[in-house]
């Protein structure tokens, strides 16, 4: 692995580290294939502040080994996103709010206004009927 002592380290840009911590510290090199390897090996190892930066280093890797034409392995744990990082609730309640009815067969316009009209027929009464 091509080495890389501190002032050679330091004169990198950050864009060049798949990790950069609050303290502006790069971690994981990604500047060559060696490197990209390591960072690869060691990416498991290392502590994040967060789950989101986890992930984003390990989308950096990744591209690097893509750029750098290396293959990952199918059962290689940086190959696949963790969990993932979905929020709970969001703006549209929870977990992306409604979801989306489909017909379980084609339905003609005529068809699909009737629907509409029964469904409004059957809130308004819905709400007269808690008055």
């Amino acid at each position: 692995m091509a080495e890389l002592d501190t002032e050679d380290r330091e004169k990198l840009d950050k864009r060049r580290f798949a990790y950069v911590d609050k303290n502006g510290e790069g971690h994981l090199p990604i500047n060559d294939e060696s490197h990209v390897r390591n960072a690869m090996a060691r990416w498991n190892q290392t502590e994040f502040e967060s789950a989101s930066a986890k992930e984003s280093a390990r989308r950096k890797i990744v591209a690097a080994a893509k750029r750098h034409g290396i293959e990952i392995a199918e059962d290689d744990k940086i190959r696949s996103g963790g969990s993932g990082l979905r929020a709970a609730t969001t703006k549209r309640g929870p977990r992306g709010g409604r979801k989306v009815v489909r017909p379980k067969r084609k339905t003609s316009p005529r068809q699909r206004t009737a629907a509409k009209r029964n469904i409004k027929r059957a809130q308004t009464a819905r709400h007269r009927s808690s008055r």
